[in-house]
């Protein structure tokens, strides 16, 4: 007898997918705000600008205020061989040196059970660079970027970009760099201020270690960005 709540295969396949019952398949929900989008080219992410990669794997510094100090940071990203890597530091006001060297970060959260979220920016930097901002009362990072994993292959479903004002223009583009190549369109998308969506009936496939960001312009309003991928193993 079928599952009421889930009488939709498709459905159901994906309450699997999610619940990490289908060997090899996993899948990740990427989204972003940047509060200024002006009129060149910028990633959807908290710090704006252009995102810069680390160009080579580094130790993390977490820098606080004192406010946020002893608030635990968990770090999701990859390592030096691009395989998952995830790190678990404190923040301090002085900056706490993690002991993990990350290639690639692409989400971190506040994971203590004294706080809710952070009352300031806590800044996550390595390689010389900003690697990721949790901006303040947002509890973790908004980055619409992501780097696929060592031996394995993304497949994007699903792509949404918005901007904040009302009949305002924006362009948005999704972005992939495979790893010993450029940045490269994937996708061009124009709205005058209401979310434009699209459903790949036949999803975008990224190769392993591919960087897939998502960028705008606008005439310096906020934007947000969302994508879905599915990631299977080679």
């Amino acid at each position: 007898m079928a599952n009421r709540y889930f009488d939709n295969s498709q459905l159901a396949e994906a309450v699997r997918i999610a619940n990490g019952q289908t060997t090899g398949v996993s899948h990740i929900n990427k989204f972003g705000y940047n509060d200024a989008v002006g009129g060149t080219q910028e990633t959807i992410w908290d710090a704006g600008g252009l995102y810069a990669y680390a160009s080579a794997p580094t130790l993390l510094t977490v820098t606080s205020t004192q406010d946020d100090s002893g608030l635990d940071i968990e770090i999701q990203g990859l390592d030096s061989d691009y395989f998952p890597l995830t790190e678990t530091i404190t923040t301090s006001s002085g900056g706490t040196v993690g002991t993990s060297r990350f290639s690639r970060i692409f989400r971190a959260l506040v994971i203590s059970e004294i706080d809710s979220a952070n009352e300031d920016n806590i800044n996550i930097t390595g390689d010389g660079k900003t690697l990721a901002r949790i901006s303040a009362e947002k509890g973790q990072t908004l980055m619409a970027l992501y780097t696929v994993p060592a031996n394995k292959t993304a497949y994007l479903q699903k792509f949404q970009g918005s901007v904040s004002a009302q009949n305002a223009p924006g362009i948005f583009k999704i972005m992939a760099k495979p790893v010993d190549g450029a940045f490269n369109v994937k996708g061009q998308f124009g709205t005058a201020g209401t979310p434009v969506t699209y459903d790949y009936p036949v999803p975008l496939q990224f190769g392993e270690k591919t960087d897939i960001e998502i960028r705008a312009t606008s005439g310096n309003n906020g934007a947000g960005a969302v994508f879905d991928l599915i990631i299977l193993d080679n």
